[in-house]
């Protein structure tokens, strides 16, 4: 069995239920199901190869949904392409994987403008997803449209195709856009395993309606077969945001969603926004980036019982933990991400490579079926990540008494911003191309609204004058504004060490604590 026969079977099972709500009508999953096995034989015609890449680089739309749903069932690998990222940076990615079709939406070409690979045309939602007259009327006669080739295929049915549970299935990135990317492979068995596990975690049932708030390329995507697999339907907005959020749970009945913090936040924040429009919600689920208590406290005294969060990695995706609404009873346990879930085992260890009992701080580490297999041609750093068969996550914690796990600080330097990650070095590679900068360090600092924000310190060179405005922008036009950091810290001399390596620590506690004389003032 392979991830995507947990759809062939629902299309069988529930054929005229509704299995996708889009702004532009709703679709059966009858109807889904030919739709994807058109397109299915269509990425097979086009390229033959089993586990050959296919690139899609889209908004949230029916037609990306179409066309992941088509890459899983055609033998082939998944690499999501992020357009809220640079070209630069997705020409990278692409340069790395090589994948042989892309599908593109159409606002968004101009990211893939240097790709070799046969191009598709997709079509989003809202203002982003309107390119102009000119570069619509070039490509129709230039390249295919994603609906045209569905057309063209009806009635075809993909060939199937024989792989071993440590096939890949997707390959997706963590880390940056300066020096070597890491695509994680993700394996059929870890998708299988984070199927099982969603749908046992959260109860999903025929009754879901899922609100596809935040990006199908990032956490979403782990949402897709769970909740299609037991007959639900995944609701499309025809734009982002906390508005349109709210308007499809109240006016469209939405039972579940995941979001990162941010927007849970901006939820609650919205002019006029009660309980009551959300009447049908029963699993409100955030990921991407800590919580804290008393936000906790806020959000379960607005939405009421409904909170849940998990805990994973790219390498182990999204659901190593979890904790159920019922688990959030116990106000202890509001700092825990929860306990580990099926196919896993997750456990502390000592930098010797020793378990460590309950309540001793250590890194988490895991191993399972939810695990990767490495690294997309970096055997080095999957040896330094998978060792005897446990994944090394970078973080610091420790699992209490009951199995819960509680997390202290990561050993890696990452930053989860708005569900984003951003690791410092991609920021401060940028930082240093300045001409102004002598030095640089960047780092996260807690904050309400992100979970963590994206902060540098430089030190710029001799005789050299540079606003905070214009570094931001200069980091903002290089990597997105994910990267740009919230706020530029200038220093005369960055605090070193006696061999004259900048003491990240020191300047990260030396912020925090301006902030926190500011705040006294």
């Amino acid at each position: 069995m392979y991830p995507i026969d947990f759809f062939w079977r629902a299309t069988r099972r529930w054929p005229t239920r509704i299995a996708i709500d889009a702004p532009d009508g709703a679709v059966r999953y009858d109807e889904l199901g030919q739709q994807v096995a058109a397109l299915a034989a269509a990425f097979q015609e086009i390229d033959p190869n089993l586990q050959s890449r296919v690139g899609i680089c889209a908004g949230n739309s029916t037609e990306h949904l179409i066309a992941l749903l088509a890459v899983l069932a055609s033998g082939k690998v998944w690499v999501p392409l992020n357009p809220r990222s640079t070209q630069p940076e997705i020409q990278r990615i692409v340069d790395t994987t090589q994948p042989t079709i892309l599908v593109v939406d159409t606002a968004y070409v101009d990211l893939v403008a240097d790709a070799t690979a046969s191009r598709i045309l997709c079509q989003g939602y809202g203002d982003h997803a309107n390119p102009s007259e000119r570069r619509e009327e070039n490509q129709k006669a230039l390249e295919p449209r994603l609906h045209d080739l569905v057309a063209a295929y009806a009635g075809w049915s993909p060939r199937r195709f024989d792989l071993p549970g440590n096939a890949t299935q997707a390959i997706k990135f963590t880390g940056g856009t300066t020096g070597t990317p890491k695509g994680v492979m993700q394996p059929y068995r870890a998708w299988m395993a984070n199927v099982t596990n969603q749908i046992q975690a959260w109860r999903f049932d025929e009754h879901d309606r899922y609100i596809v708030g935040a990006p199908i390329t990032h956490g979403t995507s782990t949402y897709i077969l769970p909740i299609l697999a037991q007959g639900g339907c995944h609701v499309i907005l025809p734009e982002a945001g906390a508005q349109a959020v709210r308007n499809a749970f109240r006016d469209r009945a939405g039972t579940v969603s995941f979001m990162p913090p941010t927007l849970v936040y901006m939820l609650m924040a919205l002019p006029g926004i009660s309980r009551g429009d959300f009447p049908n919600l029963r699993r409100l689920i955030y990921g991407g980036a800590a919580m804290p208590s008393e936000k906790i406290r806020e959000v379960r005294a607005f939405f009421g019982p409904v909170l849940g969060t998990t805990y994973g990695q790219t390498e182990a995706p999204q659901i190593l933990t979890v904790m159920r609404p019922e688990d959030f009873e116990d106000p202890q346990r509001w700092s825990s991400v929860g306990a580990t879930t099926w196919f896993s085992d997750v456990a502390i260890m000592s930098p010797e490579g020793r378990l460590l009992p309950p309540g001793e701080v250590g890194e988490v580490v895991a191993r399972g079926d939810l695990l990767m297999t490495g690294y997309w041609n970096l055997p080095e750093k999957t040896a330094e990540t998978l060792i005897d068969g446990w994944l090394h996550t970078g973080d610091r914690g420790f699992i209490d008494e009951s199995g819960f796990l509680y997390l202290k600080d990561r050993i890696r330097d990452l930053v989860i911003t708005g569900g984003f990650n951003v690791y410092p070095v991609d920021v401060e590679n940028a930082l240093g191309q300045h001409p102004a900068v002598h030095e640089c360090t960047v780092f996260g600092i807690p904050d309400d609204k992100w979970g963590e924000a994206v902060q540098a310190a430089v030190q710029l060179r001799a005789g050299m004058v540079v606003t905070e405005a214009e570094l931001s922008a200069f980091v903002r036009e290089k990597l997105g504004p994910v990267h740009t950091p919230k706020h530029v810290h200038f220093y005369d001399d960055l605090p070193r060490s006696s061999i004259g390596k900048v003491l990240k620590n020191a300047v990260r506690e030396d912020v925090l604590s301006n902030i926190a004389s500011h705040v006294d003032a």
